[in-house]
């Protein structure tokens, strides 16, 4: 009986390669049509907005909103752990933007999804300043004008 049953075996893994990349790519091509509605979406949004404007309507279109969850992307505390722990392992001053890339990357998450990025930067961007403000971290400006963040060097 162990003649019928014959396993598949390459020693270059081509099929699992293949099968991979071809899911890959089918994937990015429904990030992009989900993008696509999206943007759809957005738009029709708009288009009733103006008609409603159009019709005579006046009340606030923000408030009529169904509430959406708010996404919790890091615990208490831990982006401005995470923020501290990049600039400890930096060997020069860091944007703010090069900080959330490095935070997303050590999360495990996309560090190419522009969203998030921007999203991250923002959160980091705060998280920064109250660093400062409690005498933790430094800024300074560069040349063209991008704030660079260091841990502050101890005095003794």
């Amino acid at each position: 009986m162990s003649d019928s049953i014959r396993l598949a075996r390459t020693d270059t893994y081509e099929h699992t390669i293949s099968g991979l990349l071809k899911k890959r790519a089918d994937l990015f091509n429904e990030a992009e049509r989900i993008r696509d509605r999206m943007a759809e979406i957005k738009n029709d949004i708009g288009a009733l907005d103006r008609v409603l404007g159009t019709l005579g309507y006046t009340g606030d279109l923000d408030a009529e909103m169904p509430r959406q969850k708010r996404q919790v992307l890091f615990g208490r505390g831990q982006l401005t752990r995470s923020v501290l722990d990049e600039l400890r392992g930096a060997t020069a001053p860091m944007t703010s933007r090069e900080i959330a890339q490095a935070v997303v990357a050590v999360g495990g998450q996309d560090a190419r999804d522009r969203k998030l990025i921007t999203d991250v930067t923002r959160r980091a961007s705060k998280a920064l300043r109250i660093l400062r403000e409690a005498g933790e971290v430094r800024s300074s400006v560069d040349t063209t004008g991008n704030v660079m963040w260091m841990l502050r060097t101890l005095r003794c």
